[in-house]
């Protein structure tokens, strides 16, 4: 494969480099892999990436390798993609976050080894109103992806006597992430507050398994349902992105079927999916969060919670 090459996609000529380049040493995935993976995902990843300033997660060196973070869409960008001006309380400045909203954007971000695609719960012509909420479980070792698929279960069927439809999709890395749609005029404190009572209730009514506590040291043994993403200046890993771990698995969606099958198997790898897996899983099941742009919830008023 040549170092260097120039592709043109959607009539939009991109340079890319190091193709060959190895970013997954332990499976040999290289950097050529990793923009073909966008490449055939893209379908299905582009509407979760549409209009949400992205905070891109580079590894030039590989997974292995130093990583940082890049909310400033780079100065050197071509002249064709777009970005989103969003102020930043902690900067106190106004960031240029890149947004991947087409296909050769997405091409030009995975040439910079963006392997994880990090984006915000809003869309950038109204960065103050989520579309969705998020609760992302985190399991304490020696709990995994088995536990939190019971913890989703519950937070499944809570959120269903609120009349509130809910989609889970694997982190990619350890844990499980449950997402409901609202696509309302909602602000993010009534999400974020609505969040933690929940986990403060998964918490109260199983607290051998379940912790709403940030602090790392009582996770042990226990999935932490981490309220706290619901937040207009944090990101979350978007459907269908990479991530930088040993091999390069998927944030991937699943139905809550394959979640209980996981929890009744209690088999962790049921739930683990790589890039070649999840583009198998696309072409059957089509997207599985399709619903999360669409469709439109109401939260319960307090007097019903």
């Amino acid at each position: 494969m040549p170092s260097k090459a120039e592709l043109v996609v959607e009539d939009r000529k991109i340079q890319v480099s190091n193709l060959d380049k190895v970013l997954y040493p332990k499976v040999g995935f290289t950097k050529g892999q990793v923009i073909d993976y966008y490449i055939r995902i893209a379908s299905v990843l582009l509407p979760h990436l549409k209009d949400r300033p992205l905070t891109m997660k580079r590894y030039p060196d590989g997974v292995e390798g130093e990583f940082f973070y890049e909310k400033n869409c780079p100065s050197h960008r071509p002249k064709w993609v777009q970005t989103a001006k969003v102020w930043s309380e902690g900067n106190q400045r106004t960031m240029h976050y890149c947004l991947a909203n087409d296909l050769p954007t997405l091409v030009w971000a995975a040439n910079l080894a963006d392997l994880e695609l990090h984006t915000s719960l809003s869309r950038q012509n109204n960065i103050e109103r989520p579309t969705m909420m998020v609760f992302d479980l985190d399991p304490g070792a020696p709990a995994n992806i088995v536990q939190c698929c019971q913890v989703g279960l519950w937070l499944r069927d809570l959120l269903g006597q609120m009349k509130l439809r809910s989609f889970a999709k694997t982190s990619g890395s350890k844990g499980l992430q449950v997402y409901v749609p609202l696509n309302t005029a909602l602000a993010y404190d009534k999400t974020k507050n609505l969040a933690l009572a929940l986990a403060q209730y998964l918490e109260h009514e199983h607290a051998d398994l379940v912790t709403s506590n940030m602090s790392k040291a009582v996770r042990k043994g226990k999935v932490f349902v981490d309220w706290s993403q619901n937040d207009e200046h944090k990101t979350t890993i978007c459907a269908y992105s990479l991530r930088a771990r040993e091999e390069p698995t998927v944030s991937t969606p699943v139905s809550w079927e394959e979640v209980e099958n996981c929890l009744k198997k209690k088999k962790a790898e049921l739930l683990r999916f790589r890039s070649g897996e999840v583009l198998a899983r696309v072409e059957k099941c089509g997207d599985l969060f399709e619903p999360l742009e669409k469709l439109k919830q109401k939260l319960p008023k307090k007097s019903q919670i």
